[in-house]
């Protein structure tokens, strides 16, 4: 059987007592876990939930999410997490697309629970274990699934489109893991941070279940925090954590830091854009004994298509990093071509842990694909090693007076600035220039930052037609949970107030 309990039992019988999570001072052996998934099940059983359901979660960071989780593949149903900083339309549509048959929400988000479907609300006593749903309920038999089966559904952020519903397999699941396992040289010694949330691939794969797939252990935040996540990793001795960039950003920053002990972490997955040098400069001077491994990766591809080296991350600044084992990359032109390195265009990749599409939607499935190779719908280049270079997402391309302009070529140098914390540069419509650049910035504390000085630095790195016309200050950049800044959102928002 490859349900993804399996492994949990077989770790229950090896070594029972070994902690799996940590959750709001609960120390969860592999022989509890193994329990709790087994007595969920059989309360999924009691409520119709067989083969092929998709059982829809709606749930901050819990041991009862990871449960729930396993306990939904031990019956051989479909696991679909939903981002909870949703709207209640946005749930609606999600459950609905998906036929889900059961809505399990935490009692604080039942504002926005919708869709044609039984809900039913967690408590504060069941985010500690789902098993408070059902005391009485009967462990459940594990239901054989096969590799090509459907795992889990999880629909996309939305920050090109309406979010779709990605289709990942237990071999997609299962080769990410491998794959992982030989890049991050994962074991049974391997402790996580888990703060990011846990309905999004980082906070689940990057590399969450492969860590319990070889029997470590997974430290659950609720929330996060910058000040309770160094106390964790203080305390709890973890030595392996992923932060969305805004978490970095928030810990690097934060006033306390020098108060903790973080000399157990020995690395640190990042990504989710292209990571200023100046952020690897600081997460090295503050993480001493830790690497800051810049990674590239989506939903379609559980995660992690690319992890920078250890020992090369000057060398190759500004990248993220080679494929994994399991992973082809290939640049192409919009014809399906394949470019040469060094040449900016779309990045497409081709492996086993690649979806096979989206959900109810062969159309935008049919688009995804040249021939075998996904579509990622982000632009980049290789260079002659190997290393992956991002540029923009396709989307994300100025173009101002007939000229390409790669936003992220723009905030790479406004990044030199020590007045600067955070910067998205967009494309706003403009009557001469069909669009123009336009800088919108989160400040370091106490700093200031002016048009013409802005202007100033740029022009002396960019050529004129890429500096921005116009600055925005902001308190906040509109992210998705992966720290990826959402462009559409922030276009529109400004769009709006002109």
């Amino acid at each position: 059987m490859i349900n993804l309990s399996s492994f949990i039992a077989f770790h229950a019988r090896r070594t029972p007592d070994r902690c799996a999570l940590k959750f709001r001072g609960q120390h969860i052996s592999y022989a509890d876990f193994d329990h709790r998934i087994r007595r969920v099940a059989g309360f999924l059983v009691s409520r119709g939930i067989g083969a092929d359901d998709v059982v829809a979660v709606l749930m901050k960071n819990s041991a009862a999410f990871l449960e729930l989780v396993f306990a939904t593949s031990h019956v051989g149903a479909v696991f679909l997490p939903i981002n909870y900083r949703l709207s209640r339309d946005e749930v609606a549509y999600i459950v609905d697309n998906s036929g889900a048959r059961l809505l399990i929400a935490d009692e604080e988000l039942a504002a926005i629970t919708a869709g044609d479907v039984p809900i039913v609300l967690l408590n504060e006593a069941a985010q500690a274990s789902a098993t408070h749903l059902a005391p009485d309920a009967v462990a459940a038999p594990m239901h054989p699934r096969r590799p090509q089966d459907l795992m889990r559904l999880m629909y996309t952020s939305g920050t090109t489109d309406r979010p779709k519903g990605v289709m990942l397999s237990y071999e997609n699941v299962y080769w990410k893991s491998a794959d992982q396992t030989l890049v991050l040289g994962l074991n049974a010694d391997t402790r996580l941070l888990v703060v990011g949330p846990l309905y999004h691939v980082g906070g689940l794969d990057l590399p969450g279940i492969a860590v319990l797939w070889h029997g470590g252990l997974l430290s659950i935040q609720r929330n996060f925090e910058p000040g309770p996540a160094l106390a964790a990793i203080e305390a709890e001795r973890l030595n392996a954590a992923w932060f969305a960039p805004v978490m970095t950003t928030a810990l690097l920053t934060y006033p306390d830091r020098h108060r903790y002990d973080v000399c157990s972490l020995k690395w640190a997955i990042g990504g989710g854009e292209k990571t200023p040098e100046a952020r690897i400069r600081a997460f090295s001077d503050f993480f001493k004994s830790a690497r800051y491994i810049d990674a590239y990766g989506l939903t379609e591809t559980v995660g992690g298509d690319t992890f920078m080296e250890a020992g090369r991350e000057i060398e190759k600044i500004g990248s993220t990093g080679r494929a994994i084992a399991h992973v082809e990359i290939e640049i192409r032109d919009d014809r399906g071509d394949c470019l040469p390195p060094g040449e900016d265009g779309e990045i497409c990749l081709r492996g086993p842990k690649v979806t096979r599409g989206y959900w109810k939607d062969p159309d935008k499935t049919a688009t995804a694909f040249f021939g075998d190779w996904f579509r990622t719908g982000d632009v980049g280049h290789l260079d002659t090693d190997g290393f992956l270079y991002l540029t923009d997402r396709k989307k994300d391309i100025i173009i101002s007076g007939g000229e390409n302009i790669a936003s992220s070529e723009v905030e790479r140098v406004i990044y030199e600035l020590p007045e600067v914390r955070e910067v998205a540069v967009v494309g706003l419509t403009d009557e001469q220039w069909g669009e123009k650049p336009v800088a919108v910035v989160v400040l370091a504390e106490d700093a200031a930052l002016d048009l013409p000085s802005l202007a100033t630095h740029c022009r002396s790195r960019l050529a004129s037609f890429k500096v921005p016309r116009e600055l925005v200050i902001r308190d906040s950049l509109p992210r998705n949970p992966s720290g990826k800044v959402l462009k559409r959102v922030l276009r529109a928002e400004l769009e709006t107030m002109r």
